[in-house]
């Protein structure tokens, strides 16, 4: 019994983190990005990293992946991704500003 509640509570745990790298998948973000190393862009610790703490940080991400942009990680460009709903952005962001 014991072991079915811990894994049900670990596959519980590991539910959202998966669910959003699906999204990152589904939206082809990680043709250019990855989790933990530089592919294009940058990883999304690095990401994650260098807004930690800061206020704004989501809702920045997100206009970001939407409206694309460039400079802040290099000279190479982000696409913009018009098309991704809003809840997806929100849920992308969140997911890579939790990554440690």
């Amino acid at each position: 019994m014991k072991k079915i509640l811990f894994a049900a509570l670990l596959s519980a745990a590991a539910a959202p983190a998966f669910a959003n790298m699906q999204l990152a998948q589904k939206y082809s973000c990680t043709a250019c990005h990855a989790v933990d190393k530089k592919i294009v862009g940058p990883a999304y610790k690095d990401v994650a990293k260098k807004y930690a703490g800061q206020k704004g940080a989501e809702a920045m991400l997100m206009a970001k992946v939407k409206n694309g942009g460039s400079g802040v990680w290099g000279p190479v460009p982000m696409t913009p991704h018009p098309n991704i709903p809003d809840a997806d952005l929100r849920a992308l962001a969140k997911w890579v500003l939790s990554l440690k």
